[in-house]
Protein backbone atom coordinates (compact mmCIF):
# COMPACT_ATOMS: atom_id res chain seq x y z
CA UNK A 1 0.00 0.00 0.00
CA UNK A 2 1.23 3.50 -0.81
CA UNK A 3 1.97 5.50 2.34
CA UNK A 4 2.26 9.22 2.99
CA UNK A 5 -0.17 12.08 2.41
CA UNK A 6 -1.17 13.35 -0.99
CA UNK A 7 -2.83 11.93 -4.10
CA UNK A 8 -2.30 8.50 -5.58
CA UNK A 9 -3.99 5.90 -7.78
CA UNK A 10 -4.50 2.52 -6.14
CA UNK A 11 -7.13 -0.08 -5.36
CA UNK A 12 -9.36 0.66 -2.37
CA UNK A 13 -11.99 -1.81 -1.15
CA UNK A 14 -15.62 -1.04 -0.42
CA UNK A 15 -15.52 -0.41 3.34
CA UNK A 16 -12.50 1.95 3.29
CA UNK A 17 -14.03 3.78 0.31
CA UNK A 18 -17.31 4.29 2.13
CA UNK A 19 -15.61 5.36 5.36
CA UNK A 20 -13.33 7.84 3.61
CA UNK A 21 -16.07 9.42 1.54
CA UNK A 22 -18.48 9.71 4.44
CA UNK A 23 -15.87 11.62 6.43
CA UNK A 24 -14.85 13.73 3.43
CA UNK A 25 -18.41 14.80 2.61
CA UNK A 26 -19.14 15.53 6.27
CA UNK A 27 -16.14 17.86 6.35
CA UNK A 28 -16.74 19.38 2.89
CA UNK A 29 -20.52 19.81 3.00
CA UNK A 30 -20.50 23.36 4.35
CA UNK A 31 -18.09 24.64 1.70
CA UNK A 32 -19.85 22.67 -1.04
CA UNK A 33 -23.26 24.14 -0.26
CA UNK A 34 -21.82 27.65 0.15
CA UNK A 35 -20.11 27.43 -3.25
CA UNK A 36 -22.74 25.56 -5.28
CA UNK A 37 -26.00 25.99 -3.40
CA UNK A 38 -27.20 29.01 -5.39
CA UNK A 39 -26.55 27.21 -8.69
CA UNK A 40 -28.32 24.06 -7.50
CA UNK A 41 -31.25 25.97 -6.00
CA UNK A 42 -33.14 25.02 -2.84
CA UNK A 43 -35.83 23.11 -4.74
CA UNK A 44 -34.49 22.53 -8.25
CA UNK A 45 -33.29 19.49 -10.18
CA UNK A 46 -29.98 20.23 -11.91
CA UNK A 47 -28.38 17.12 -13.37
CA UNK A 48 -24.85 18.39 -13.88
CA UNK A 49 -22.45 21.36 -13.97
CA UNK A 50 -23.59 21.99 -17.56
CA UNK A 51 -26.87 23.08 -15.98
CA UNK A 52 -29.23 20.54 -17.59
CA UNK A 53 -32.49 20.96 -15.68
CA UNK A 54 -35.02 18.18 -15.21
CA UNK A 55 -37.80 20.75 -15.55
CA UNK A 56 -36.90 20.94 -19.24
CA UNK A 57 -35.17 17.59 -19.87
CA UNK A 58 -37.89 15.38 -18.32
CA UNK A 59 -35.59 12.37 -18.26
CA UNK A 60 -37.67 10.85 -15.48
CA UNK A 61 -40.93 11.35 -17.34
CA UNK A 62 -44.11 12.06 -15.41
CA UNK A 63 -43.42 12.15 -11.66
CA UNK A 64 -46.77 13.26 -10.26
CA UNK A 65 -48.23 10.53 -8.10
CA UNK A 66 -45.09 8.38 -8.42
CA UNK A 67 -42.93 7.07 -5.60
CA UNK A 68 -39.39 8.31 -6.22
CA UNK A 69 -36.10 7.46 -4.51
CA UNK A 70 -33.21 9.94 -4.68
CA UNK A 71 -29.82 8.27 -4.23
CA UNK A 72 -27.05 10.41 -2.77
CA UNK A 73 -29.34 13.39 -2.27
CA UNK A 74 -26.87 15.84 -0.70
CA UNK A 75 -29.00 18.69 0.65
CA UNK A 76 -32.13 17.33 -1.04
CA UNK A 77 -32.49 19.94 -3.77
CA UNK A 78 -33.62 17.44 -6.43
CA UNK A 79 -35.93 15.57 -4.09
CA UNK A 80 -37.54 18.82 -2.97
CA UNK A 81 -38.26 19.74 -6.61
CA UNK A 82 -39.75 16.31 -7.24
CA UNK A 83 -42.01 16.66 -4.21
CA UNK A 84 -43.12 20.04 -5.54
CA UNK A 85 -44.14 18.30 -8.77
CA UNK A 86 -46.43 15.95 -6.87
CA UNK A 87 -44.11 12.98 -6.37
CA UNK A 88 -43.88 11.00 -3.14
CA UNK A 89 -40.15 11.18 -2.40
CA UNK A 90 -37.70 9.39 -0.15
CA UNK A 91 -34.04 10.42 -0.20
CA UNK A 92 -30.80 9.36 1.43
CA UNK A 93 -27.16 10.32 1.61
CA UNK A 94 -24.01 8.87 3.14
CA UNK A 95 -23.15 12.20 4.75
CA UNK A 96 -24.98 13.29 7.89
CA UNK A 97 -23.73 16.86 7.43
CA UNK A 98 -25.30 17.03 3.96
CA UNK A 99 -28.59 15.90 5.49
CA UNK A 100 -28.31 18.65 8.09
CA UNK A 101 -28.16 21.11 5.20
CA UNK A 102 -31.29 19.47 3.81
CA UNK A 103 -33.05 20.13 7.11
CA UNK A 104 -31.75 23.72 7.10
CA UNK A 105 -33.26 24.32 3.67
CA UNK A 106 -36.50 22.63 4.73
CA UNK A 107 -36.75 24.93 7.73
CA UNK A 108 -36.23 27.98 5.55
CA UNK A 109 -38.90 26.90 3.07
CA UNK A 110 -41.36 25.45 5.56
CA UNK A 111 -41.02 22.08 3.79
CA UNK A 112 -40.12 18.59 4.97
CA UNK A 113 -38.27 16.17 2.67
CA UNK A 114 -38.03 12.67 4.17
CA UNK A 115 -34.32 11.80 4.32
CA UNK A 116 -32.24 9.08 5.94
CA UNK A 117 -28.51 8.45 6.30
CA UNK A 118 -27.62 5.27 4.43
CA UNK A 119 -25.06 3.55 2.24
CA UNK A 120 -26.05 3.03 -1.40
CA UNK A 121 -24.82 -0.56 -1.29
CA UNK A 122 -27.42 -1.50 1.34
CA UNK A 123 -30.64 0.38 0.68
CA UNK A 124 -32.97 0.46 3.71
CA UNK A 125 -36.10 0.09 1.57
CA UNK A 126 -38.38 -2.78 0.68
CA UNK A 127 -38.23 -4.47 -2.69
CA UNK A 128 -40.39 -3.13 -5.51
CA UNK A 129 -41.33 -0.05 -3.50
CA UNK A 130 -40.47 2.76 -5.97
CA UNK A 131 -41.67 3.70 -9.44
CA UNK A 132 -38.60 5.84 -10.18
CA UNK A 133 -35.09 6.38 -8.84
CA UNK A 134 -32.60 9.12 -9.61
CA UNK A 135 -29.12 10.24 -8.72
CA UNK A 136 -27.44 13.47 -9.83
CA UNK A 137 -23.74 12.82 -9.21
CA UNK A 138 -24.74 11.03 -6.02
CA UNK A 139 -23.11 7.87 -4.66
CA UNK A 140 -22.23 6.03 -7.87
CA UNK A 141 -18.86 7.70 -8.60
CA UNK A 142 -17.89 7.16 -4.95
CA UNK A 143 -18.52 3.43 -4.48
CA UNK A 144 -16.14 0.55 -5.10
CA UNK A 145 -18.87 -1.75 -6.44
CA UNK A 146 -21.26 0.10 -8.74
CA UNK A 147 -22.80 -3.20 -9.80
CA UNK A 148 -23.94 -3.89 -6.25
CA UNK A 149 -25.57 -0.45 -6.05
CA UNK A 150 -27.33 -0.95 -9.39
CA UNK A 151 -28.56 -4.36 -8.22
CA UNK A 152 -29.98 -2.72 -5.09
CA UNK A 153 -31.69 -0.09 -7.22
CA UNK A 154 -33.23 -2.83 -9.37
CA UNK A 155 -34.43 -4.58 -6.21
CA UNK A 156 -36.31 -1.53 -4.89
CA UNK A 157 -37.77 -0.58 -8.30
CA UNK A 158 -41.13 -1.90 -9.31
CA UNK A 159 -41.33 -3.81 -12.62
CA UNK A 160 -41.26 -1.19 -15.37
CA UNK A 161 -39.54 1.28 -13.05
CA UNK A 162 -36.93 3.74 -14.33
CA UNK A 163 -33.56 4.78 -12.91
CA UNK A 164 -31.70 7.85 -14.22
CA UNK A 165 -28.26 8.78 -12.93
CA UNK A 166 -25.51 11.22 -13.86
CA UNK A 167 -21.76 10.82 -13.37
CA UNK A 168 -18.62 12.50 -14.64
CA UNK A 169 -18.16 11.48 -18.26
CA UNK A 170 -15.66 8.59 -18.28
CA UNK A 171 -13.48 10.20 -20.96
CA UNK A 172 -12.62 12.94 -18.45
CA UNK A 173 -10.55 10.40 -16.53
CA UNK A 174 -7.80 10.64 -19.15
CA UNK A 175 -7.43 14.41 -18.69
CA UNK A 176 -6.24 16.58 -15.77
CA UNK A 177 -9.13 17.93 -13.72
CA UNK A 178 -8.24 21.46 -14.72
CA UNK A 179 -10.68 24.03 -16.18
CA UNK A 180 -7.92 25.69 -18.23
CA UNK A 181 -5.75 24.76 -21.20
CA UNK A 182 -3.98 22.04 -19.25
CA UNK A 183 -7.30 20.19 -18.98
CA UNK A 184 -7.45 19.74 -22.77
CA UNK A 185 -4.48 17.39 -23.07
CA UNK A 186 -4.78 13.73 -22.01
CA UNK A 187 -2.04 12.67 -19.61
CA UNK A 188 -3.15 9.18 -18.57
CA UNK A 189 -4.89 6.16 -20.02
CA UNK A 190 -8.67 6.15 -20.25
CA UNK A 191 -8.40 2.42 -19.53
CA UNK A 192 -6.52 2.85 -16.24
CA UNK A 193 -9.21 1.97 -13.71
CA UNK A 194 -7.14 2.57 -10.59
CA UNK A 195 -9.23 4.83 -8.31
CA UNK A 196 -8.26 8.41 -7.58
CA UNK A 197 -7.30 8.47 -3.91
CA UNK A 198 -6.51 11.31 -1.54
CA UNK A 199 -4.85 10.01 1.61
CA UNK A 200 -3.69 11.27 4.97
CA UNK A 201 -0.19 11.21 6.43
CA UNK A 202 -0.68 7.59 7.50
CA UNK A 203 -1.61 6.48 4.01
CA UNK A 204 -5.27 6.04 4.94
CA UNK A 205 -7.77 7.07 2.24
CA UNK A 206 -9.54 10.35 2.96
CA UNK A 207 -11.38 10.60 -0.40
CA UNK A 208 -11.87 7.99 -3.11
CA UNK A 209 -13.39 8.25 -6.58
CA UNK A 210 -13.68 5.19 -8.80
CA UNK A 211 -13.35 5.20 -12.59
CA UNK A 212 -15.39 3.12 -15.02
CA UNK A 213 -15.31 3.32 -18.79
CA UNK A 214 -18.52 3.69 -20.77
CA UNK A 215 -18.33 -0.02 -21.49
CA UNK A 216 -17.95 -0.75 -17.78
CA UNK A 217 -21.08 1.26 -17.01
CA UNK A 218 -23.08 -0.53 -19.68
CA UNK A 219 -21.84 -3.87 -18.39
CA UNK A 220 -22.72 -2.99 -14.80
CA UNK A 221 -26.21 -1.84 -15.79
CA UNK A 222 -26.92 -4.99 -17.78
CA UNK A 223 -25.28 -7.19 -15.16
CA UNK A 224 -27.62 -5.79 -12.52
CA UNK A 225 -30.63 -6.88 -14.58
CA UNK A 226 -31.51 -3.43 -15.89
CA UNK A 227 -31.96 -2.31 -19.49
CA UNK A 228 -30.10 0.76 -20.76
CA UNK A 229 -32.54 2.89 -22.75
CA UNK A 230 -30.70 6.21 -23.17
CA UNK A 231 -27.34 7.90 -22.74
CA UNK A 232 -27.28 11.71 -22.70
CA UNK A 233 -24.02 13.68 -23.00
CA UNK A 234 -25.05 17.30 -22.31
CA UNK A 235 -23.32 19.92 -24.43
CA UNK A 236 -22.03 23.08 -22.80
CA UNK A 237 -24.76 25.69 -23.36
CA UNK A 238 -24.14 29.05 -24.94
CA UNK A 239 -23.88 31.84 -22.38
CA UNK A 240 -23.08 29.49 -19.48
CA UNK A 241 -19.95 31.00 -17.95
CA UNK A 242 -19.76 29.19 -14.61
CA UNK A 243 -16.67 27.16 -13.70
CA UNK A 244 -17.20 24.20 -11.37
CA UNK A 245 -13.99 22.40 -10.50
CA UNK A 246 -12.74 20.94 -13.77
CA UNK A 247 -15.88 22.00 -15.67
CA UNK A 248 -15.57 25.24 -17.62
CA UNK A 249 -16.77 26.85 -20.87
CA UNK A 250 -13.35 26.17 -22.41
CA UNK A 251 -13.37 22.45 -21.71
CA UNK A 252 -17.09 22.20 -22.37
CA UNK A 253 -16.57 23.30 -25.97
CA UNK A 254 -14.21 20.36 -26.58
CA UNK A 255 -14.97 17.54 -24.14
CA UNK A 256 -18.09 15.96 -22.66
CA UNK A 257 -18.22 16.52 -18.92
CA UNK A 258 -21.23 14.46 -17.89
CA UNK A 259 -22.87 11.18 -18.84
CA UNK A 260 -26.52 10.60 -17.91
CA UNK A 261 -27.75 7.01 -18.09
CA UNK A 262 -31.42 6.03 -18.24
CA UNK A 263 -32.21 2.42 -17.46
CA UNK A 264 -35.31 0.41 -16.62
CA UNK A 265 -36.35 -2.71 -14.81
CA UNK A 266 -38.24 -5.06 -17.10
CA UNK A 267 -41.99 -5.34 -16.57
CA UNK A 268 -41.72 -9.13 -16.47
CA UNK A 269 -38.79 -11.08 -15.10
CA UNK A 270 -36.83 -13.52 -17.27
CA UNK A 271 -37.47 -17.21 -16.59
CA UNK A 272 -35.52 -18.36 -13.54
CA UNK A 273 -35.04 -14.86 -12.13
CA UNK A 274 -35.71 -15.12 -8.41
CA UNK A 275 -35.71 -11.33 -7.93
CA UNK A 276 -39.06 -10.66 -9.60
Amino acid sequence: MTSGSGVTRRAVAGAPTSRANRRWWDSAADDYQAEHGAFLGDAAFVWCPEGLDEAQARLLGEVRGRRVLEIGCGAGQCGRWLAGQGAEVAAFDLSFRQLQHSRRIDDGLGARLPVVQADAGRLPFAGASFDLACSAFGALPFVADAGAVLAEVRRVLRPGGRFVFSVSHPVRWAFPDDPGERGLTADRSYFDRAPYVEQDEHGEPSYVEHHRTLGDWVGAIVGAGLTLTSLVEPEWPQGHTRTWGGWSPLRGRHLPGTAIFTCERARTAPAGDGNA
